[in-house]
């Protein structure tokens, strides 16, 4: 009796479904000349042909066909399986960016924890989070379309002008460019305030205090040592416990914002359903 590897059944079965090395490797984030040495070991050790090679990719054999049947079927059982044990246990997973997790997630987490103790929430901090494979995924944007995800827009963007108190007291009569040229202005990597500034005062010179991720915006700002330019949502713990000041509230865009992403066939739950509902209710 033929004894088979779990993972070479795994990867003949992803790559009887995708028909390309290509987009298999990409799936299951391995080179393709594993996927390749996988398949060869396979039809080794069948001694059976599993797939026609064609500059068009893979296609399946006769014998790849009789194989395929019962083996995706088996697959299926065995991740709707897992997906029912997370279910049920209460294992969720959400996926974000480093910066929204620290500024907007966290803060929330304590009362979560408070009012669903049978939860267990894993947070994956990632800069792709469309592409974690976590039971949630929220990004500030636009993800391009996937096939068997669902991306749901839950809050437009909406960027604020934020600073500590010891910096600036209280917000200007109007926020005019010239205003905010006068103090040093926090840049994270997106560049917003040189966004702004080309919109409006094109060429204004301004001072900045560079940084990589908005939570460190926050963080340089709450100080009073600049003023941020950030979406509202990260700012919003510290400006309602004091520790921000609201000077400017830039227009509402609406072609991007707090997106929802989630797979399009996962199984409902009492855990996945509170998990839902509370992400939006954060929005």
């Amino acid at each position: 009796m033929t004894t088979l590897n779990l993972n070479a059944l795994r990867v003949f079965d992803a790559v009887a479904r995708h028909e390309t090395l290509r987009d298999t490797a990409r799936a299951l984030s391995v080179t393709e000349g594993a996927l390749s040495q996988q398949i060869k070991q396979l039809e080794a050790a069948l001694d059976v042909r599993l797939f026609d090679r064609s500059h068009r990719g893979l296609r399946l054999t006769d014998a790849g066909l009789r194989l395929h049947k019962p083996i995706g079927a088996a697959m299926g059982q065995i991740q709707s399986a897992l997906e029912e044990l997370n279910t049920q246990s209460g294992r969720i997973s959400v996926a974000l960016p480093p910066s929204l997790a620290t500024k907007w997630l966290m803060p929330r987490l304590p009362r979560f924890a408070e009012a669903h103790p049978g939860i267990e929430l894993q947070i994956l901090t990632t800069a792709t989070p469309e592409t974690s494979g976590a039971d949630f995924a929220l990004c500030l944007g636009a993800p391009a379309p996937r096939a068997g995800v669902t991306a749901e827009r839950l809050a437009p963007l909406r960027m604020v002008a934020v600073t500590g108190a010891s910096l600036i007291a209280r917000a200007p009569a109007i926020a005019r460019p010239s205003f905010f040229a006068g103090y040093t202005l926090i840049e994270d990597a997106n560049n917003p305030w040189l966004t702004w500034f080309a919109a409006h005062v094109p060429g204004m010179t301004f001072d900045t205090i560079k940084v990589r991720e908005s939570a460190l915006a926050l963080d340089v700002a709450e100080a009073g040592d600049g003023i941020a330019l950030v979406p509202d949502l990260m700012a919003r713990a510290a400006l309602q416990a004091g520790r921000l000041v609201r000077l400017m509230d830039l227009p509402t865009d609406d072609t991007q914002g707090l997106t929802l992403i989630r797979p399009t066939q996962a199984p409902r739950g009492a855990a996945r359903e509170i998990v839902e509902e509370w992400l939006r209710a954060g929005a």
